[in-house]
């Protein structure tokens, strides 16, 4: 079973975060888009219960049909640090991971990866520990700027960080409609994470990878007793 350890502090979060980021590859294009399974997860809270939900969907990347899915609950064990919010999900996203008998080929997350404060989102942290190439799709753009992309499907402009730095793309997956934010996880070029994302988006804003990830997550945490 993968595992990470629980950092005891701050402190020693950053430090695993600076080890682990050496460890991020980032000169392999990745599968290609429409072959083989691809997972997306995605987590659900109950703060009330201090419960976290996580979902492992796969998908056949050619039909995107469901293949597999599993879930996890689990207490958080780390408290919510911006620029931390891998450790408060990663066990339990491993956990669902762990729990699936078809081994995916990419791994899309609900998050963000080189397009994080610290250039080590989840999609990073999740790629390395586990070994799988990953992306990250996310809702939101975070900190980071961008010039609106064209209207069309499949339109885009960089994210920039505020060092100037090109750490992702707003993507366009649906004419009109708000992009998502793509960037790259571990083992998956730039140009390959955003044909991944438009190839699971055919009829939605977000991939149908997250679609289904998320739905299952949040069904998890209502059925925790």
């Amino acid at each position: 079973m993968t595992s990470v350890k629980t950092p005891a502090d701050e402190a020693e979060a950053r430090a695993i975060q600076d080890e682990l980021r050496n460890r991020v590859v980032l000169d392999e294009v990745g599968p290609p888009p429409g072959c083989g399974l691809i997972a997306g997860v995605d987590v659900a809270y109950d703060d009330a219960r201090d419960l976290v939900a996580a979902a492992a969907v796969v998908l056949d990347a050619a039909t995107l049909e469901v293949v597999e899915e599993a879930t996890a609950v689990g207490h958080v064990s780390f408290p919510y640090v911006p620029g931390l919010l891998a450790f408060r999900e990663l066990p339990t996203v491993l956990a669902a991971l762990d729990a699936l008998t078809a081994e995916p080929g990419l791994v899309v997350c609900d998050g963000y990866g080189l397009a994080h404060p610290r250039g080590f989102g989840l999609a990073c942290h999740l790629g390395v520990v586990t070994g799988l190439p990953s992306i990250g799709v996310a809702k939101n753009p975070f900190t980071f700027t961008y010039e609106e992309p064209g209207a069309r499907r499949g339109d885009f402009a960089p994210l920039v960080a505020a060092d100037g730095a090109v750490v992702g793309r707003a993507l366009r997956t649906q004419d009109g409609i708000k992009p998502v934010y793509v960037s790259v996880g571990h083992r998956v070029s730039l140009d390959n994470a955003c044909a991944q994302t438009l190839a699971l988006s055919p009829r939605f804003r977000i991939p149908e990878t997250t679609r289904h990830a998320d739905s299952l997550c949040r069904r998890a945490l209502r059925e925790a007793s």
